[in-house]
Order: C-alpha cells, then structure tokens, then sequence
C-alpha cells in the first residue's frame, strides 16, 4: 500500500484547507472513480437515448443484465485477487519480475474458465428458457467477460501503483461507449437498449485492451515458471477463501431477498429485487468515503510505523523492537478511531441530505424505510474491511478467514430472520453481520497484540520438512555404559 503515501503526504502536508480538499479528492480518483464514471455514463446515455421511452420488460431486461454482469463479474475474481496481490507483492519484493507475467496469465486463464463455468448455463437459460433474443444474450456475455478481463487487470495496474491510469482508461471505455451509442441510434436507428449494452461492453473491452497493453509494456519478459504461481494457491489457500466470504458478504443478503416478498423476474432468468437493491446502492455511496479515508490514513501514518517494526525486527535491539511494536499498535488503534469518527459524521451528513433530497426525484417510499438500516450496516461493514486488511497486515489468514465467515454466515441468516419482520428491520441481518464480522476481527487483532512475538519469531521452520526412512531413535549413548558392555562381554 505504500504506491500514494508519498504523494499524499505532501498535499496533506501543508495543512490548509485546499490541499485538504485536494488530497481527499486524489484519494477518491484512485479508489473509487471507475466506479463513478460506469454509472455516470450509464445514466447519462439513459437521459440522452431516451432509455424511459423504452417498454417496461425492456428497461428490465437491461437493468437485469447490467446488474448481473457487475455482481458476478466481482464474484467470479475474488477467490483469486488476494492470492495473486500476494504473489505479485513477493516476487516485486524479490525483484524477480521476469514471473509477473506468468502470474498474469496464470490468474487470466483460471479467472476466465471460472466465469465461463458461471456465465455459459446461465446463457444457455437465459436463450432456452427465457426466449432472450441471442444476440442480446451474447452480447451481454461478451460484456460480461469484458469487464472481468478489465477487473483483472486493474489489479496488476494496482500494484504497479498506476491508479491515475486505470481512472483515465476506465473514462476513456466510457466516452468511447457513449459515443458509440449516440452512433448506434442516431446515425444506424438502433434499438435504444440494445445499443446500451452493445456501447458498454464495446467501452469495457477497450479499458481492458488499454490495461493489458500496459501490463505488457511494464513487464516484457517471461520466466515460464508457471507451477510457482499455482503453488501459491495451495500454500495461501486461506487468502483465496477469506476473500470470497468478503465478496458474497457483500451480495448475499441481496441474494437473500430475491427469493422474497420484493422479487422481481425478468425473462424468466434475471430476478433482483429493486426496492431493495436500490436501497443497498445507496447505503453503499452513503459510506464509501471510508475507503478513501482508510487507505489515505492508512498510507499516510500506519505503514511508516509498520515498516519501522519490520526493520526493528529484522536488526534491531530487543528494546527497539518492544518499543516499534508498541507504537505500531498505537497507530492501529489510533487509525480505526479517527476512521470511525470521521466517517460517522460524513455518514450523517449524507444520510440527512439523502432523506431530504431523494424523495422529491422519487427516491422514496419502500426504499427509503430500508436505507436507514442498511446504511448502518454499512457503516459497520466499511470498518470490518480496514480491519481485515490490518489482518492481512500482520499475516494472520487464519483470523481474516474467521472474521470473513462469521460475516457472511451471520449476515445470510440474520437476512433470512429479518425477512418476516417489517420493511424498516430488512437490512439488519446485514447490519448484524457486519457487527459480528467486525467484533471477530477487532478481538483478533487484540489477539495478534499479545501475542504478537509469537506470532512473528516463532512460526519459522528450522528444518526442512522430508520424506525417507525414520531415524533411529537412539540420539546419545554415555562412553562408560559402553565400556562397560565391553567388559561384560570379555
């Protein structure tokens, strides 16, 4: 993490309002603008295409496709981003760098074959079942794939610390993808919602075309050590599985709720509930300041003391290495303080703007009374993700695997209880996943804390693990009990 530490330092630095404003909005160019940008060129070609004038089963159709190519896209890379930042961070710190291309297509291939095995059956119903026109099916595969190949690599470009690339390819998709709209239906007379989903997925496929085409001019040489990369799979299997619990935590209580009340089916294949899901988004935008704030914080005050207990450790005294651990867990404490009040009052500003705003362009009703829930566990569930990264900090899998699970298990039941009481409860299985979640990960980093030299001096191997016969079990025999024998023999 530590690619825009230096930078923010220095705009932070000077301590005056603008360059306060200007690191937080740095800090969001490089975490969260992508995001921003797909939704905001969504609606703006919706406004300008006149996507309202579209039939209802049209729009939902769209929305349906839209909606599962984003969640699934997500789903399908998560049980390998983990493991491959993990592998791409060793062997940078190595300076082998001939393997990162190895690595890439390693990741490419295994990520692709995972999102065919969930994105053909779902095609071929979708065609069979749904009697979804399939050209349109197609399409909405090929965008579905695009954006995961753009998902991809955005990790590689990530750890490259290349976060102003990645928002200017990801903008430059997105003007090419509306453009290419306006041409589809003013200049050819295309069918509006078609030519939506034919414009995206052609915006997706150039930003991912973009970041490969990066990807390949950083690193031009390949080692062809490819078995090194699947053994990373085997050794950190915990990462693949602490990252997938996060990931359907995120979706499950959704999932949860389609099967409810608030369903809604679509071609006989895509079912969501909107009011829900609406409300979801907004609970999201609501909170996801703290990312911006956690690793701008987190880039700015913890690694530098992380580092310094690294070093301590590495040749320090044992006095100096005491006194660096103390302070690092300071700073953790420190950092997971100030994130909870800054980000309570910029939650609260945004909750009441939204509560006075939203209603009067429609936002309310059903989906205003589950927001205020949501956005609760949201709040929780942002904080969660800090600790889990102070987790993977301090290489304790094992506790970020426990976290994550009790996340997703508490969240998924607690949905399926909440679903029988009234709308204004909907959303606090997910809030009480994420409190369990969040109190699992706080006492283990309190654990981490106490036991901390343990963890780091004593989990080392000093032989080599092997196969071959058993020693014997005889290790020393005394010279005079030997002479002795010696003796009663003669």
């Amino acid at each position: 993490m530590a690619g825009i530490g230096i930078r923010l330092s220095r705009i932070f630095g000077k301590e005056t309002i603008a360059t306060n404003l200007l690191g937080f909005g740095y800090s969001a160019m490089v975490t969260i603008a992508p995001m921003f940008v797909i939704i905001g060129n969504v609606i703006l070609m919706g406004n300008v295409l006149g996507y309202d004038s579209t039939s209802y089963a049209r729009r939902g159709l769209f929305s349906g496709t839209l909606l599962y190519i984003f969640i699934f896209s997500l789903l399908s890379a998560s049980p390998f981003n983990a493991v491959l930042s993990r592998y791409m961070s060793d062997v940078i710190y190595d300076e082998e760098y001939d393997d990162i291309l190895p690595c890439y297509y390693t990741g490419l291939i295994l990520n692709i074959i995972l999102s065919c095995i969930i994105g053909i059956p779902f095609c071929i119903w979708e065609y069979l079942v749904g009697h979804v026109n399939l050209l349109f099916v197609f399409t909405g595969f090929c965008a579905y794939i695009s954006l995961v190949l753009v998902f991809y690599s955005m990790l590689y470009l990530s750890i490259c610390k290349d976060y102003s690339r990645i928002s200017f390819y990801f903008l430059s998709g997105m003007v090419f993808a509306f453009l290419l709209s306006l041409l589809f239906v003013r200049v050819f007379k295309r069918e509006i919602v078609y030519s939506m989903l034919l414009s995206l997925a052609c915006g997706f496929f150039l930003t991912a075309c973009l970041e490969m085409a990066t990807v390949k001019h950083y690193f031009k040489k390949n080692s062809n050590r490819y078995k090194k990369v699947l053994s990373y799979f085997i050794k950190y299997w915990k990462l693949v599985v602490a990252n997938f619990l996060y990931s359907l935590g995120l979706y499950i209580h959704n999932f949860v709720f389609w099967t409810g009340s608030l369903r809604m089916e679509v071609a006989h294949s895509f079912v969501y509930a909107p009011p829900y899901d609406l409300a979801t988004c907004l609970a999201m935008f609501t909170n996801i300041s703290s990312t911006i704030i956690f690793i701008a914080r987190v880039e700015m005050h913890f690694h530098d003391r992380y580092k310094a207990y690294s070093e301590a450790v590495i040749g320090g005294r044992w006095a100096d290495i005491k006194n660096t651990k103390k302070r690092m867990f300071r700073q953790l404490s420190a950092e997971l303080l100030n994130l909870v009040r800054i980000q309570f009052i910029i939650s609260v500003i945004i909750f009441i703007l939204f509560v006075i705003i939203l209603p009067r362009y429609g936002f309310s009703g059903l989906v205003m009374q589950i927001y205020p829930c949501l956005a609760a566990g949201y709040f929780i569930l942002f904080l969660l993700y800090a600790e889990v990264i102070f987790l993977y900090y301090y290489n304790d899998l094992t506790g970020a695997v426990l976290a994550t699970a009790v996340f997703c298990i508490v969240t998924f039941a607690g949905s399926l209880i909440s679903m029988d009481y009234k709308d204004l409860w909907y959303g606090a299985g997910m809030a009480a996943g994420s409190f369990c979640g969040f109190t699992t990960a706080y006492y283990r980093l309190r654990w981490i804390e106490k036991h901390m030299d343990g963890h780091i001096f004593c989990n080392g191997v000093l032989f080599p693990d092997g196969k071959g016969a058993k020693p014997p079990g005889l290790v020393y025999k005394r010279k005079d009990l030997q002479d002795s024998s010696h003796r009663g023999v003669l």
